[in-house]
């Protein structure tokens, strides 16, 4: 499954940077998001009630940041564990460019899952994916007190 978008956020670049790397923010961006820390400079740990409809698993999951181009880009990959549920594991790069004084953000995921929750159907699965994605960046921009304003979804 693929998913993404095209962002205008009404801030500087660094600033959107320093708030994509802050954990409470992120925390506040993420619905359900119970935890998520750092544990090392280039990986994070959370734990996430995700809303699949019918059920609401809560997913614990280990992030990665790679190809880190501070201020610029990078690609998170993580996998979450459901329990009996199974798994789910997604990578999403994202890109940061100067756009009329403000900032374009590109975002785009691929992400799969396993077990009992692609026996919801992948069409819920996806539905829910790509409300999680968009409600994450109307509520980014409320956390840093920017519009996010979306130009085109995939």
């Amino acid at each position: 499954m693929e998913f993404g978008g095209r962002y205008k956020v009404q801030a500087k670049r660094e600033t959107v940077w320093v708030a994509l790397n802050d954990t409470e923010v992120l925390k506040a961006c993420i619905p359900g998001c119970k935890r998520i820390d750092w544990v090392s400079e280039d990986a994070l740990e959370a734990e996430i009630a995700v809303n699949l409809g019918v059920i609401k698993p809560v997913f614990t999951g280990d992030l990665r940041l790679s190809n880190v181009i501070v201020a610029q880009s990078y690609t998170l990959s993580g996998q979450g564990r459901g329990g009996l549920l199974g798994k789910a594991q997604a990578s999403a790069d994202i890109e940061l460019s100067d756009f009329e004084g403000e900032t374009l953000l590109l975002f785009s995921a691929t992400g799969g899952a396993s077990g009992q929750i692609m026996r919801l159907g992948k069409a819920l699965v996806g539905n829910s994916a790509q409300k999680i994605i968009d409600g994450f960046f109307e509520r980014f921009g409320e956390a840093m007190g920017a519009n996010v304003i979306p130009l085109h979804q995939r």
